[in-house]
């Protein structure tokens, strides 16, 4: 994927048309994207972007400390390394902030676009406990499937926390696990039984299957929306 660098606004030529250009060229991909329904990386690029413009329009501060460094000659001749920054004039100044207010909008209309097609592939899909619900959900394992639901993947998971803004947040690791194939005498009951006999190191594991109504690029939309509905659907039992 050819994405957006984190430090497009600041990096290289500061001008108002290279900078559109370089936009542009992103947005175009992001779209094509989109058009084949495949969400990511993209959505969750198209998020930073945007949060991180919002920062710098409120923070001018942020501005100029994105801004590369040079070391300053005449304190290096001094043996002492000092930092002058590179931007200094306030022309430069207004010209990102007009590249700012082109981008803000551009970003957010492709950002709702984004936000419509997972909304739409997240109502096509179901999550529920395979066998009884477990109390303690934080670790077991992720079944995604989807039509014609002859084959199921199984993933272990492990919910993680970590702080953000001073309140604790969730997130999820997924290994592969293996793929099974579903039969009307093998339910999925059934396969997590088989699982369990497997791999001994988790005897009594919460498992949950996402099942798409519909079929959408796997690796790209589906599996990164199933692990975030398990992610709800956790933290709602918590």
């Amino acid at each position: 994927m050819d994405g957006l660098k984190d430090n497009w606004l600041t990096e290289g030529l500061i001008d108002f048309e290279y900078k559109k250009y370089l936009l542009l060229a992103y947005l175009k991909k992001v779209k094509d994207s989109f058009q084949r329904v495949e969400l990511y990386p993209y959505l969750s690029d198209l998020v930073f972007h945007y949060r991180n413009l919002i920062s710098l329009r409120e923070n001018k501060i942020l501005i100029g400390e994105s801004f590369p460094k040079e070391i300053s000659t005449e304190n290096l001749q001094k043996l002492e390394i000092s930092y002058r920054k590179m931007i200094e004039d306030d022309t430069v100044m207004r010209e990102i902030e007009s590249i700012m207010e082109y981008a803000l909008p551009q970003f957010k209309a492709s950002l709702d676009e984004g936000s419509f097609i997972y909304e739409f592939v997240e109502s096509k899909c179901e999550i529920s406990p395979v066998g009884l619900t477990m109390l303690y959900a934080n670790e077991g394992y992720l079944f995604v499937t989807q039509p014609p639901e002859k084959e199921t993947n199984i993933y272990r998971y492990q919910i993680t926390f970590f702080e953000q803004s001073s309140e604790p947040m969730r997130g999820i690791q997924t290994s592969f696990v293996e793929t099974c194939e579903k039969s009307i005498a093998r339910t999925y009951e059934n396969i997590k039984m088989t699982l369990i006999k497997k791999y001994t190191s988790m005897p009594n594991p919460a498992a949950y299957l996402v099942l798409s109504k519909l079929k959408f690029p796997y690796v790209q939309t589906l599996m990164p929306i199933a692990k975030r509905l398990l992610v709800k659907e956790i933290s709602k039992a918590a």
